[in-house]
């Protein structure tokens, strides 16, 4: 429970940083308000249900359990960035945030 509440606070935060950076959005309050109200307990919620989905499916082998998990998690969190990164890439010259490193691919590409 606390794993898919940091994962998706930690995401929020990503997000608003991305989105802070291309100048995405109404405005700051507008942008905060909506990964604060919204995209939080949305995405806490979907990641809830996969952690259950998975636990369920996997039963008591806990090496196996724990990296479809990780894996799972990871890749949910992807997907959902994603999907809301999509408004970043047209004020940001390169289609990423000037902050964002070099070697790892930008996602949604």
């Amino acid at each position: 429970m606390a794993v898919g509440l940091t994962l998706a606070v930690v995401t929020a935060m990503f997000l608003g940083r991305a989105w802070n950076a291309c100048d995405v959005g109404v405005n700051n309050a507008a942008n905060s308000g909506f990964l604060l109200w919204m995209f939080i307990p949305g995405l806490w919620s979907v990641l809830l249900l996969a952690w259950v989905a998975v636990g369920a499916l996997l039963g008591d082998r806990p090496r196996l359990h724990a990296g479809a998990l990780v894996v799972t998690l990871i890749g949910l969190v992807w997907c959902v960035i994603s999907i809301f990164w999509e408004g970043a890439t047209p004020a940001c010259p390169s289609g990423v945030p000037p902050w964002w490193p070099n070697f790892l691919p930008a996602p949604g590409f």
